[in-house]
């Protein structure tokens, strides 16, 4: 039987942050929202353990998200986080109440006592908080096994029922010991043996879509980039000619990047590519756009568009394929999770589409996790590192509306940033690096004549999940040859800048 934990989501921005860290522990994780599971079918399933996310509700508020108590005593441990702890206590009849000097935000030295839960903890450290209420009271049953300075319960035990729960979030790097708690419930708890590896995750898809599109024709939106590539040879292994990969040149690419990915596709991996010169249509559709909501939703529809028309010339396709991340999805608005901007293929679909279904087997995946399926998949490292690029493309590195005269501009200014990112060595020492054509324009001098230009911003972070990133600290000497050459190479262009930004409350991208 193979063994699996539940993340039961309560709304919390980043709950798959839990689901992945349990995976980095060997142990498979699956997410389910709290109203679309029943405790009949928790039950079924037979997880080895269930965690409560966090989320931004109050456990007392009429039209907080709640579920049946029952699941407090049907024998699978469970793990409370935040959102989940309070929640863990007001179905067991306990007291949660809003704080008046018990909320804490960000690092907060908590101190534990003895529990199979903190084995291996010291007893005081650093963790993570976040929360306006707290637990008054434990419910019948339970014990405390944590405090801080303003929280008399961060955290609490039923060892009876394996019932945990913490205030702090162990998921998040802050926590110091957070992965060890983690560990010590899985391991210690749950009793998990720590089977599950990536290798598995492809195995287990490749399984799953032989069965489930067996007799299905396939159509993959490619873009070249890691995560189509992945999805991409993930479904050729599972369905092989069944599967065909369509390619939108939108003429919002990087500088040749269209005739890098037909030949390494065509030559390199022998898929079925067919490519479509869209950028006429897409140049038409974008005219006069300047919301970057607005331009996200129409490329995300007229990509539907093209898949639907080159469909239709292929004899019946069932199926349609995307290369969607965890990342996106958040973004793009989750459950009860706020959009921050919409994704192409998440948020930018539009309602009525005339495919029978769409699939997405990397959904449920982080970046740094992606790449691992890549290259237990066997596919090149210059792939699977190549560094990500938004459905959108370069749509979402020009403020305001697109032009054709616009993008010309950023193409240069973005292959002069990565020429020299690359001649400095350091590709592998940032994860996304990109050049932005700002709306700003301003005065500058070429050849003693004044010039009235574009402003370019060039970005780089540095992230293992891309939830959260920091910008890069490149060397100075790096920034200002790729200024100079920018400035003086490209015309319309008068000034160059570099975004010092991290993510929150930025985001990578600019739209």
């Amino acid at each position: 039987m193979e063994e699996k934990i539940l993340v039961l989501d309560f709304g919390g921005q980043y709950n798959q942050l839990i689901a992945r860290r349990v995976r980095e522990q060997k142990v498979y994780a699956e997410i389910k929202p709290y109203d679309k599971i029943s405790l009949e079918e928790i039950k079924k399933e037979k997880y080895k353990g269930i965690i409560f996310t966090g989320g931004p509700n109050s456990v007392y508020d009429g039209a907080a998200p709640r579920y049946d108590k029952g699941i407090l005593d049907i024998g699978i441990p469970v793990l409370g986080i935040c959102y989940g702890a309070q929640l863990m206590a007001y179905l067991g009849g306990g007291e949660v109440c809003a704080a008046e000097n018990s909320s804490e935000y960000g690092k907060t030295e908590v101190t534990v006592v003895n529990n199979v839960l903190f084995d291996d903890v010291s007893e005081r450290s650093i963790c993570w908080m976040s929360h306006t209420d707290f637990i008054k009271k434990p419910p019948e049953g339970f014990s405390v096994i944590a405090y801080t300075a303003n929280c008399p319960c961060a955290a609490m035990y039923d060892g009876r029922r394996k019932l945990y729960a913490v205030q702090f979030h162990p998921e998040v790097s802050h926590t110091v010991y957070g992965e060890r708690i983690l560990h010590n419930f899985l391991y210690g708890v749950c009793g998990c043996t720590g089977m599950w590896t990536m290798e598995d995750f492809a195995a287990r898809t490749i399984k799953k879509y032989r069965k489930e599109l067996a007799g299905k024709k396939v159509l993959l939106a490619l873009s070249g980039g890691v995560d189509s590539s992945v999805a991409a040879v993930l479904l050729q292994k599972a369905i092989g000619n069944d599967l065909v990969c369509v390619f939108v040149d939108h003429g919002l690419l990087r500088k040749n990047e269209g005739d890098i990915v037909e030949r390494t596709f065509k030559g390199r991996f022998g898929i079925n590519v067919i490519r479509v010169n869209a950028e006429k249509r897409f140049l038409e559709k974008l005219a006069g756009v300047s919301d970057p909501e607005k331009k996200r939703k129409l490329i995300g529809e007229e990509f539907i568009r093209v898949f639907e028309e080159e469909a239709s010339g292929l004899g019946k396709i069932n199926v349609l394929a995307q290369g969607t991340i965890y990342p996106d999805v958040v973004e793009s608005g989750k459950g009860s999770s706020a959009v921050i901007k919409s994704h192409h293929n998440v948020g930018g679909l539009p309602d009525t589409i005339s495919f029978e279904m769409i699939t997405e087997p990397l959904r449920d995946l982080f970046k740094d996790e992606v790449r691992k399926v890549g290259t237990e998949l066997g596919i090149p490292k210059e792939i699977v590192w190549r560094q990500p690029f938004p459905g959108p493309g370069l749509a979402v590195r020009i403020i305001g509306e697109i032009t054709k005269e616009k993008l010309d501009i950023l193409r240069e200014a973005d292959a002069v940033f990565c020429e020299e990112i690359a001649q400095a060595g350091l590709e592998t020492q940032t994860d996304q690096y990109f050049a932005v054509l700002t709306d700003l324009r301003s005065v500058g001098v070429k050849g003693d004549a004044r010039t009235y230009s574009y402003t370019v911003a060039l970005r780089a972070v540095t992230t293992d999940d891309f939830m959260t990133a920091e910008w890069t600290r490149l060397p100075y000497d790096v920034l200002e040859r790729a200024g100079s050459r920018i400035v003086n190479e490209i015309c319309g262009i008068s000034r160059v800048v570099y975004d010092i930004t991290s993510k929150p409350p930025a985001t990578v991208e600019w739209e």
